[in-house]
């Protein structure tokens, strides 16, 4: 990298530790779970995004590695296992910025949900650019898998584009904005929704399971 492209991923790379920091804080990111990213190059696609293995809480300027539109480091380290889906979702929804947090709420809820999470006359669902009332949000749940196209691909066919954020049963949230602020205002925002629907209806066994379980 020259040294405009080391003072992009060094400036990229204190606002994610900043947002990082922020979610931690929320018990969102615990031990060395969760990762951020930020497009910092559109032609051609470039994210900064959170290097693997580091406590997200702990996070500094120098934590962030530069990835290509699939994923992959473009200048070595190490970037999160999810760094290519942080790519997909760059790519399929135009989002400056991606969350992802391991959050129980998301979590528990999502297990007796896997048709999806529907909410209505909530004033907080304004805070995703929804009608606070007479209408219904759908946030699409996915089945997990460590394989990332694979989770793409789930990703693409389930999203909603009415709603910036997806939940992977059994792994957690993720949330997208035009800039880290944004995804950060999203990110809040359905975690807000999810606590809400878990205090309301403390999980029990799934309701319902999509057929062809464990198949793309």
């Amino acid at each position: 990298m020259d040294s405009s492209s080391d003072l992009a991923l060094t400036e990229a790379g204190a606002v994610l530790a900043a947002e990082a920091a922020r979610f931690a804080s929320f018990g969102w990111m615990r031990g060395t779970s969760g990762n951020l990213s930020m497009v910092t190059s559109r032609d051609p696609l470039r994210l900064a995004v959170t290097a693997s293995g580091l406590d997200k809480g702990e996070l500094t300027s120098s934590d962030a590695v530069l990835v290509d539109d699939s994923g992959a480091a473009v200048n070595g380290g190490r970037p999160s296992a999810e760094a290519a889906l942080h790519a997909r979702i760059a790519r399929l929804t135009g989002a400056g910025a991606v969350v992802h947090v391991h959050s129980i709420a998301a979590v528990a809820v999502a297990r007796r949900r896997l048709d999806g999470i529907v909410f209505r006359d909530l004033e907080m669902l304004k805070g995703v650019g929804r009608a606070a009332h007479h209408e219904d949000v759908v946030l699409p749940v996915i089945e997990n898998s460590q394989d990332m196209a694979v989770l793409g691909d789930r990703l693409e066919a389930a999203r909603n584009p009415l709603m910036p954020a997806v939940v992977v049963a059994g792994h957690g949230l993720y949330a997208w904005g035009a800039d880290p602020r944004q995804a950060r205002h999203h990110t809040e925002v359905v975690e807000w929704l999810l606590e809400l629907e878990l205090a309301e209806h403390p999980p029990g066994p799934p309701r319902h399971r999509p057929s062809g379980q464990g198949q793309p």
